[in-house]
C-alpha cells in the first residue's frame, strides 16, 4: 500500500516540480510583468523606499488585524526557513553554481507575481465572523472571479490544508531537533543514548510554544513575527557577510562561475553537471519554492494589514522576495562557494554544506549560531504556516474549527520531533506545489485587476514616483 502510495506521490510530484509547472509559474510572472511594464524594474527603487519608509512608523493596528509591518514578517517567516539554508546547498551541488543565476531571474519575475497576489488579496479581503481581516487566494477567487471558478478556491485551500501539517511544521520540527541535538553531542551535554529523550523534551516544549502564539490571535502572531523575523534576518546576514568578506578574493571568480556557469554548468562543475536544463530546473525551483511566488501562501499574512491601499502593501511583496532570495538566498550561495569549501557536485546536499562553510571560515565555534539560526528560521515557519492553516481551513468549513485546528497543528510537533518523517515529507512537497495551480489560473485571469489598481495608484498617491 505504501509502496502504491509513493509511487503515485512521486508521479505527481515530478510533474508539480518539473518543468512544465515551472514553466507556467515563470510564464505568469513574464505574463505579468509584461502587463505592467515590469512594474519591479522600473518602480523598485520607490517600492523599497515605500516599504522600509512603512517599517519604521510605529503605529498600531486595528481590531482583527496587524500593521503592515507584521503582515510582511509573517509572510516572510514562512518563506524565511531552512530551505534557505539547505535548499540553496542542494540547488549548487545538483545544478552547479550557475543554479544561484536562475535562482535570480526566477526571483526577478517572482517579485511581480508576489505583488499581483498581495494587491489582489489586500482588494478582495472580507471580514471574518470575529471581525478579523482574512484573504488570499481563496477569497480573491472567490470575490473576484465568477461563480464557475469558485472550484479553484475550494481546491486550494484544501490543498493548503493537507500541506500545512508537513510542510510548515513536521518537517520543520525535525530540523530544529537535529541542529540542537547535533550542538548537545558536538558539547557532550547528551550521549547518543539519550537523544530520543532529548526529541520528545523538544518536541513537547516546541508545541507548548506554537500554540501560546497561535491561540493568541492574529495580533499575537504579528508581535512575534515583527520580532523574530528581523532579528534572525539581520543576525543570518551579519554572519553570512563575514565569511563573505574574509574570503573576498575569491568573489570575482565565484560570480564569473555563478553567470558562466549558467550557460556552461560542465565547464565549471569538472562535467560532473552536464545539463543546462538541470542547471536551469534546481535554481528556478529553489527560487519558487524559498520566495513562494506563484503559491498564493504569503499573500493571506498581508491580507491582514490594517491599510487600505492595496498597492501599497503589494510593494511589500516585491520587497519580500528581493529579501528572501535575492539577499539571503544569495548570501548563502556565497558562504559555500567563496569558502572553498569542497562541493560534491552531482549528488545530494543539505544545511550540513552550508554549515561547513560557516565552520571552515569562522571555525566549529560557531555551529552554535548556525544551530540557532536554524531554530529561529524553522520556528518562524511553522507560525506563518500555521496562519495559513487556519485561514484554510476556516474557508472550507467556518471561524469554529480555528482553534481545533491550532491545537491538532501544535502537537504535530510532537510527531515531527520523535517520528522519521520519510514519505510524509515528499506528500507535503506534493501538495505544496499543487496549491500554486488554482492561484496561477486566478492571477492569469485577474490580471486585468491588477493592471486598473497599479493604473489608478499611481494615478493618484504615487503620481510622483
Amino acid at each position: 500500500m505504501l509502496q502504491t502510495i509513493e509511487m503515485i506521490n512521486n508521479a505527481v510530484n515530478n510533474f508539480v516540480w518539473g518543468i512544465p509547472a515551472m514553466v507556467c509559474i515563470i510564464g505568469v510572472g513574464l505574463f505579468l510583468s509584461l502587463r505592467t511594464g515590469f512594474l519591479q524594474i522600473r518602480k523598485f527603487p520607490y517600492a523599497i523606499k515605500t516599504t522600509i519608509g512603512r517599517m519604521f512608523r510605529k503605529r498600531e493596528a486595528s481590531d482583527g488585524a496587524m500593521t503592515p509591518f507584521q503582515a510582511v514578517c509573517t509572510a516572510l517567516a514562512a518563506t524565511v526557513g531552512t530551505g534557505n539554508i539547505a535548499g540553496v546547498a542542494g540547488a549548487i551541488a545538483i545544478g552547479g553554481p550557475g543554479a544561484v543565476f536562475w535562482m535570480w531571474i526566477s526571483a526577478l519575475l517572482g517579485m511581480c507575481t508576489k505583488f499581483s497576489e498581495v494587491t489582489l488579496a489586500v482588494h478582495f479581503r472580507e471580514r471574518n465572523a470575529q471581525g478579523d481581516l482574512v484573504g488570499g487566494p481563496m477569497y480573491y477567487i472567490k470575490n473576484g472571479l465568477s461563480k464557475h471558478w469558485q472550484w479553484l478556491a475550494v481546491a486550494f485551500s484544501a490543498f493548503g490544508v493537507l500541506t500545512v501539517f508537513g510542510t510548515g511544521n513536521a518537517t520543520q520540527v525535525n530540523t530544529i531537533t537535529t541542529a540542537i541535538n547535533s550542538a548537545l553531542l558536538n558539547y557532550n551535554v547528551i550521549s547518543e543514548s539519550t537523544v530520543n529523550l532529548s526529541n520528545m523534551i523538544i518536541g513537547i516544549t516546541i508545541a507548548v510554544l506554537v500554540g501560546l502564539v497561535l491561540l493568541g490571535g492574529v495580533k499575537r502572531i504579528g508581535s512575534v513575527a515583527e520580532k523574530l523575523v528581523p532579528f534572525m534576518a539581520v543576525f543570518y546576514i551579519i554572519l553570512a557577510l563575514g565569511v563573505v568578506l574574509l574570503n573576498i578574493g575569491n568573489v570575482p571568480h565565484v560570480l564569473y562561475s555563478i553567470v558562466y556557469g549558467a550557460f556552461n554548468p560542465s565547464a565549471v562543475t569538472g562535467g560532473v553537471v552536464g545539463g543546462f536544463f538541470l542547471s536551469v530546473q534546481k535554481g528556478v525551483s529553489r527560487g519558487i519554492f524559498s520566495n513562494e511566488a506563484g503559491l498564493g501562501t504569503g499573500s493571506i499574512a498581508h491580507a491582514c494589514a490594517d491599510t487600505q491601499k492595496p498597492v501599497k502593501q503589494g510593494f511589500f511583496g516585491i520587497f519580500e522576495v528581493f529579501t528572501d532570495t535575492i539577499l539571503i538566498c544569495t548570501l548563502t550561495a556565497l558562504v559555500i562557494l567563496c569558502s572553498g569549501v569542497p562541493v560534491g557536485y552531482g549528488s545530494a546536499a543539505g544545511a550540513e554544506l552550508t554549515i561547513l562553510g560557516f565552520t571552515s571560515t569562522y571555525g566549529n565555534w560557531v555551529s552554535i549560531f548556525t544551530a540557532v539560526a536554524m531554530c529561529c528560521f524553522a520556528f518562524s515557519t511553522i507560525i506563518g504556516w500555521g496562519l495559513y492553516g487556519a485561514r484554510c481551513i476556516e474557508f472550507l468549513f467556518s471561524s469554529r474549527v480555528i482553534k481545533p485546528f491550532m491545537v491538532v497543528y501544535s502537537l504535530v510537533a510532537i510527531l515531527g520531533a520523535t517520528v522519521d518523517l520519510g514519505l510524509l515529507w515528499s506528500i507535503a512537497e506534493t501538495f505544496n506545489g499543487l496549491m500554486s495551480i488554482p492561484n496561477l489560473i486566478a492571477l492569469f485571469l485577474l490580471s486585468g485587476t491588477v493592471v486598473r489598481l497599479v493604473k489608478e495608484y499611481f494615478s493618484t498617491e504615487g503620481k510622483d514616483a
